[in-house]
């Protein structure tokens, strides 16, 4: 279980001033919570607090700046796109929460995209009858990706048209229905699921995305700086988001769902804790406060299943931490009775959007990203 210290503590373990204290916590350098013997004061991460003092022991050379920016630091590559402002996910100036309300993934695109309307994921039935789910989705794009051209000269309408055929063959191989309707319909269809639940869909892709620079994103925008088609960086942003530290979280939370339905919800988070796995679904660095795009999500279900409440009370308990996107995602897959790798395949579909806009801004930029390593073995 994480320490929390006071802000006396921090403030003396840092050696910095109570504003530089606050402008860590709303970058989301240190995590934040309520004191819970007095809530009107709050308690600081010690973990994160450790981490940054050791940051600024190393002075502010070239090479330690570089390599404190790899994991959480500061913003390192310049991007209109999106960002995470005070808590708030934004999406070119718009609060993706509140775009969320009401528009589709297809708009959302067209936001992101910086085009005049929404984009069309259209994707042409298969001669026959094909499997879906992750495996199709990664071989349906290493099919494109190897047939497609390079990018490098191109100019970015040519480069969207090309990621949102793409993006729309990513759509059936992971469930979606085809035809001309947006994706969450086509998806829904896919799944069984009925008109509120298709909504729930929409808001879920919506949030999904895009969020900054994260690992998957960073990937398709290095494929991208050497020229890789759409269709490979896609490719390349799919297999990141893959790992269990990022898209595959959602999966996990629905494994420890089963786990808490099974022995309870306070023995299964010993169980997690015990054997040294992170607890998936709660806390996010970015957002001390708690992950608006869950607390958006979660609101669209009145009843969330019993196993899933006492799920969340203990966790919280356990470890202060909100629920983030990712559990979210698991009370939806619950709620509307999908597949267990049903939040994976949300989650690679929305920031398959993403990856598109970043690809595009990456290629037009025309710079390539090739960072330096800091050898520490052997010399001759």
């Amino acid at each position: 279980m994480s320490e929390w210290l006071s802000r006396e503590e921090a403030l003396e373990r840092l050696r910095v001033r109570p504003q530089t204290l606050y402008a860590y916590v709303s970058r989301g350098r240190i995590g934040m919570r309520p004191d819970r013997a007095d809530p009107r004061r709050s308690q600081y991460r010690a973990d994160d607090i450790a981490a940054l003092a050791t940051r600024r022991a190393r002075g502010r050379s070239p090479s330690a700046i570089a390599e404190s920016a790899i994991a959480w630091g500061e913003p390192s590559l310049v991007t209109a796109i999106s960002t995470v402002w005070h808590g708030n996910l934004i999406y070119r100036g718009r609060d993706a929460v509140a775009l969320s309300d009401h528009a589709t993934l297809e708009e959302t695109a067209g936001l992101l995209w910086a085009l005049s309307g929404p984009v069309h994921f259209e994707a042409s039935p298969p001669d026959a009858p094909r499997p879906t789910g992750r495996a199709q989705a990664f071989v349906q794009l290493a099919l494109l990706a190897g047939q497609a051209r390079p990018s490098l000269g191109r100019n970015g309408a040519s480069l969207c048209t090309d990621a949102a055929h793409a993006i729309g063959v990513l759509a059936s191989a992971l469930g979606a229905e085809a035809g001309s309707e947006p994706v969450h319909q086509r998806l829904a269809r896919g799944w069984s699921v009925d008109d509120e639940g298709a909504d729930a869909i929409r808001r879920a892709l919506v949030l999904l995305a895009d969020h900054e620079l994260n690992a998957s994103t960073f990937a398709a925008r290095v494929a991208a700086s050497t020229g890789a088609s759409p269709a490979a960086c896609l490719l390349a942003g799919l297999a990141t988001l893959s790992g269990p530290r990022h898209g595959g979280a959602g999966e996990a939370v629905m494994q420890l769902a089963e786990d808490a339905g099974r022995y309870g919800a306070d023995a299964a988070i010993r169980r997690w804790l015990g054997h040294d796995r992170p607890l998936p679904g709660f806390g996010h660095q970015l957002y001390p406060e708690g992950d608006p795009r869950a607390t958006a999500l979660l609101a669209t279900f009145d009843n969330t299943d019993e196993t899933l409440r006492s799920l969340e009370t203990a966790a919280m308990a356990a470890t202060g931490a909100q629920p983030n996107i990712d559990f979210a995602l698991a009370v939806l897959a619950r709620s509307l009775g999908l597949p267990l790798d049903a939040p994976f395949h949300l989650f690679a579909l929305g920031r398959s959007v993403g990856w598109a806009a970043h690809l595009v801004e990456q290629i037009v930029s025309g710079s390539i990203i090739r960072p330096r390593g800091r050898y520490e073995g052997l010399l001759p």
